[in-house]
């Protein structure tokens, strides 16, 4: 008879897995029947108290071997789960977590959060025969053996016993130093190397600008349409957007709000529409930021993938002051870098740089030293060459195939960039067009949702991650998809 006080051990053979699940990556056998046992023991199949058989007879109900299961019992002993005593063998010693009685809640996001949820446009995925949606990588393009032997020469220079360095939430300043070079060079900037801040591209340094200058009560204007991750990193802050409508040459200085904090645009090639701002407008922006007391963010993403002769100067350089120039290398030279940067006034920079230890960190060294090799050894102007090149050529491509396909749809040529503009007949819905599009095998990207203020209809067209022959082809397969839309005669038998 058991004596008083002492509680009868709890049978296990009814509670005990009998299997175990199938594992999960990179799992150990070991980790699995703990997590097994872990999991009975929570569920409450296990309940406390419960004492489990022995090792040997435990090891052949599992399936492993004894010394596996005695590796499985040390790690939930260590856990709590489990209590080892002298002559009372191994015990379930947590009890399991009551049951929940209501359904979970939502989760307690924050207004942040909530409004950069609702700012992002999704990406509708799928299998196509022809794709042509914006974002698509370019990998034959980029110069990836010389950014190799730049990491490769970097690594074995590196100093892994460097001084502090007072401005290292900046980047490497020899990096910064071949940036403002470069900018100088290239882009008719006016950079020193202590107005560079290097990022993790241009979201990062939209989402960096935005948590300075940006609450509820001020306001930030930018492009209608634009480029979604503007809208969504400033509306994430509350502020109050200002929609400003873009033509054929670009944003309309004239409809710019009579006073804004911040103002967002793509100068050198109008996101979408791919329009360049011409240098009366560029002057009115300027002037508009003068007295309003407004920074400019000038997106300058397509500059360096300009087809014809040199790109357009940076706005930056006709007032530094008032003008921050964003950049990345993602486009040009390859994503997987997540090289950008960001030139403002000097008082702006170290700003950003007390605040980004709170929320980031300085891109990584190596790659940062691999960019400056490969800008200052004249290893990316080369390779620029040659892409400028094999992306106009398939800008050729696609502009005559356009015109020989779908004559009654307006194209505008793009000066810069990896997509064109394409405005659909009059009476022909965007979402008929990604319809029959995407039923004939071909992905297009509605421009629609870039935009709040009304436009006519159109749609976005990759084209340089696309050979000529699928250039052809996906056009081809677009215009008779939309036969009895397109306005004219198309060749079926193709």
């Amino acid at each position: 008879m058991a004596g008083a006080g002492v509680r009868p051990a709890v049978r296990a053979d009814a509670g005990l897995p009998t299997e175990l699940p199938p594992p999960l990556p990179g799992e150990a056998l070991h980790a699995r029947v703990a997590r097994t046992l872990r999991g009975a023991i929570v569920a409450g199949t296990l309940p406390q108290g419960t004492r489990l058989p022995g090792h040997r007879a435990l090891a052949g109900r599992l399936g492993v071997s004894r010394n596996t299961l005695v590796d499985a019992l040390e790690q939930l002993e260590a856990e709590g789960y489990l209590q080892t005593r002298p002559r009372s063998g191994t015990r379930v010693a947590v009890p399991a977590p009551p049951p929940a009685d209501a359904p979970p809640s939502p989760l307690p996001l924050s207004a942040w959060a909530s409004r950069a949820l609702a700012g992002a446009v999704p990406d509708v995925g799928g299998d196509y025969v022809v794709d042509f949606r914006v974002g698509q990588p370019v990998p034959e393009l980029y110069p990836a053996g010389a950014w190799a032997q730049a990491l490769a020469r970097q690594a074995r220079a590196a100093e892994y016993a460097l001084p502090p360095d007072p401005d290292a939430e900046l980047g490497p300043l020899e990096t910064r130093r071949a940036l403002a070079a470069y900018l100088n060079a290239e882009r008719g900037a006016r950079v020193t190397p202590d107005m560079v801040m290097l990022t993790g591209g241009t979201q990062a340094s939209l989402d960096a600008l935005a948590r300075v200058f940006l609450e509820e009560g001020r306001v930030a204007a930018l492009e209608d349409p634009t480029y979604p991750g503007a809208r969504a990193a400033l509306g994430a802050t509350g502020a109050t957007l200002w929609p400003v409508p873009v033509d054929e040459q670009g944003l309309d200085p004239a409809a710019l709000p009579r006073q804004a904090t911040l103002l967002y645009l793509t100068p050198g090639a109008q996101y979408p529409t791919t329009a360049l701002l011409p240098a009366a407008r560029q002057a009115e922006v300027v002037a508009w930021a003068a007295r309003s007391g407004a920074f400019v963010l000038e997106d300058d993403y397509a500059a360096d993938l300009h087809h014809g002769g040199r790109p357009p100067a940076a706005m930056q350089g006709l007032a530094p002051e008032r003008v921050i120039l964003l950049g990345s290398f993602s486009k040009s030279l390859a994503p997987v870098t997540r090289s950008g940067y960001l030139v403002a006034p000097r008082e702006v920079v170290r700003v950003l740089a007390g605040t980004r230890p709170l929320t980031d960190r300085a891109p990584a060294t190596l790659d940062a030293r691999a960019l400056a090799d490969v800008l200052a050894s004249g290893a990316y102007a080369r390779h620029l060459r040659g892409a400028r090149q094999a992306i106009r050529h398939r800008h050729e491509v696609l502009l005559a195939a356009l015109d020989a396909e779908l004559p009654g749809w307006r194209v505008t040529p793009a000066r810069a960039g990896l997509h064109v503009h394409l405005t659909l007949p009059p009476g022909l819905p965007e979402a008929e067009v990604i319809q029959q599009a995407a039923a004939a095998g071909v992905a297009l990207t509605p421009a629609g949702p870039l935009a709040q203020l009304p436009r006519p209809p159109a749609v976005l067209l990759a084209f340089a991650h696309l050979t000529p022959e699928r250039l052809r082809a996906g056009v081809g397969r677009l215009a008779r998809a939309m036969a009895p839309n397109a306005r004219n005669s198309v060749d079926t038998s193709r």
